[in-house]
C-alpha cells in the first residue's frame, strides 16, 4: 500500500439491516432507507449509491484531465453510470458501464478525457481488475 502524504477525507456511514435497512452518514447529510434491487421497497440500494458516487467522481476526474489538457468541460457534462449486480455459479459480482456525455467536444478529445479520468478516478482505480467496466462516450 502506498504511503499517504495527506488524508483528504474519510466518509463514514452506519448501516443497519443490510439491503432491507437504513444507512446514515456520521454527519447526517446522508440518511437513506435501503431496499433490495427490483423490490417494491421505498429505499435505494447499494448499486444505485455506487453508481451515483462513481459518476460524480468520474466527472471531477475528467475536469482535472481537461484542465491539464487545456480544455474546458461543457456545462452539461454528464455520466450515466450503470452498476449491475450479477450472479454466476452461486457467487455475486458487479459489472459497470459509464456512459459519458461531453456535448460539443470532438470525439477524440472526449475519448481522451474519458480515458484519462478512468486512469485517475479513485472509483475506477478501486474497481480496476476486479469487475468488468466499459467506458463509452455517447
Amino acid at each position: 500500500m502506498p504511503q499517504i502524504d495527506k488524508l483528504l477525507y474519510t466518509g463514514k456511514a452506519h448501516t443497519t439491516g443490510g439491503r432491507d435497512g437504513a444507512s446514515r452518514s456520521s454527519d447526517g447529510r446522508l440518511d437513506v432507507m435501503l431496499s433490495p434491487p427490483g423490490s417494491t421497497g421505498s429505499g435505494t440500494n447499494p448499486e444505485q449509491m455506487f453508481a451515483a458516487g462513481w459518476s460524480a467522481c468520474f466527472i471531477s476526474a475528467m475536469g482535472l484531465a481537461a484542465a491539464k489538457m487545456k480544455f474546458k468541460l461543457p456545462s452539461d457534462t454528464a455520466v450515466d453510470a450503470e452498476v449491475d449486480l450479477r450472479i454466476s455459479d452461486g457467487a455475486y459480482f458487479l459489472a459497470a458501464r459509464l456512459n459519458v456525455t461531453l456535448s460539443g467536444m470532438e470525439r477524440e478529445v472526449a475519448e481522451a478525457l474519458a480515458r484519462a479520468a478512468h486512469e485517475s478516478c479513485p472509483y475506477s482505480k478501486a474497481t480496476r481488475g476486479n469487475i468488468d467496466v466499459v467506458i463509452s462516450v455517447v
